[in-house]
């Protein structure tokens, strides 16, 4: 060992590495109060916690990382430890790698709980609020298993059987997993997408409709509006045409589609009609106040000629609260004017092409 080749006097060597040993210590102490005071200075001086984060986080490691490294200098030097001499400088590679582990892990942690902190809530997108957490565990799992590689190649164990070995075991395991792993990659695609959140109503082509509960990683959960609770798998979501009826604002349009019969004076059904839709808008809470009401005739049906109304909701639940409220009132309104909305009615004609008097085909709407 070095220190041994000083002296031959084991008194003299025995008094280094006590030297050693209280060095390591006094400088410990020294490390670990510049770093705690420098921790305080910058969280008072910068806005940006990382810097003082970061500082504490490595201080503890690298404090004791000094005191490691004096005991092993203070072993070297004593003359009772010549004989263990390799097995004295493996435990000092184990335990340097496993503090060196800790520091890392600790810093890329504090990194990763700033950015959630102070920048996630900013973005416009929960990607990251999500996929951080995760990640932040991944990293740790991945900075230990290398450290633990390293530290059984210190012990003399051939680490290239243990990784061809991982690659088997981790392709034998994405197969079992690939359902998974499916689910997995599709989650990471709808929370990136931002196309859908918590609490909008959406609904899958040929599948169920509600309001999203909850978005995870494996599925998407979804409240009908029977109450029922519907767990959607991501790879389904991501595979699926989806309608959000909350995007890109809340306000649903409706389209109400009617008629009235030939005979019915067509100006004053469109007065009528656009009096009886801007009656609703005024009274309803659930009506768009900004945005006035349509109307337009459409075609010539076989019993009347049809028409719509054009009006907006605040959502996609409102739209039913206003749609209902729009055709009782206008229902009730046709008939004090006297305006007929026709059964389905078909005339029928000789073989001559004249009207057969008194026989009709009715059939009630």
């Amino acid at each position: 060992m070095p220190f041994q080749s000083i002296s031959d006097d084991p008194f003299i060597q025995r008094l280094i590495a006590a030297g050693l040993l209280a060095g390591s210590v006094v400088a410990a102490s020294i490390v670990y109060a510049v770093l705690r005071f420098a921790g305080r200075t910058l969280r008072r001086t910068t806005v940006h916690a990382i810097l003082p984060d970061t500082v504490a986080a490595v201080r503890n490691s690298t404090t004791l990382f000094v005191v490691a490294a004096g005991v092993f200098l203070a072993l070297s030097a004593l003359p009772e430890t010549e004989a263990w001499t390799g097995v004295i400088e493996t435990i000092w590679v184990i335990v340097a790698v496993l503090l060196v582990a800790h520091a890392i892990s600790n810093t890329t942690s504090a990194a990763i709980n700033w950015y959630l902190v102070t920048i996630a809530p900013r973005t416009p997108t929960q990607v990251d609020d999500r996929m951080l957490p995760l990640a932040r565990r991944l990293l740790t799992i991945v900075i230990y298993g290398i450290a633990g590689l390293l530290v059984l190649d210190a012990l003399g164990q051939s680490i290239s059987p243990i990784l061809g070995g991982l690659g088997i075991t981790g392709l034998a395991v994405a197969l079992a997993v690939q359902p998974t792993l499916s689910n997995f990659f599709a989650g990471t695609y709808v929370l990136s997408d931002g196309a859908i959140g918590v609490g909008d109503y959406i609904e899958l082509n040929g599948g169920p409709a509600g309001y999203v509960k909850e978005v995870g990683w494996r599925s998407t959960k979804i409240q009908t509006w029977l109450n029922n609770l519907v767990i959607i798998p991501n790879s389904v979501m991501a595979d699926s045409i989806v309608t959000n009826y909350s995007g890109p604002i809340p306000a649903m349009n409706i389209l109400l589609m009617s008629g009235v019969s030939y005979d019915s004076d067509l100006d004053r059904v469109e007065e009528v009609a656009l009096e009886v839709t801007r009656e609703v808008i005024g009274d309803q809470p659930d009506a768009v106040k900004t945005m006035d009401a349509y109307f337009g005739f459409d075609s010539f049906g076989e019993s009347n000629i049809k028409f719509w109304l054009f009006l907006q909701a605040r959502d996609r639940l409102g739209s039913f609260v206003v749609t209902n409220e729009l055709i009782k009132r206008l229902r009730a309104r046709f008939k004090t004017e006297g305006i007929q909305i026709n059964y389905p009615v078909r005339q029928l004609v000789d073989n001559r092409g004249l009207p057969v008097s008194g026989i009709t085909d009715a059939t009630p709407a």
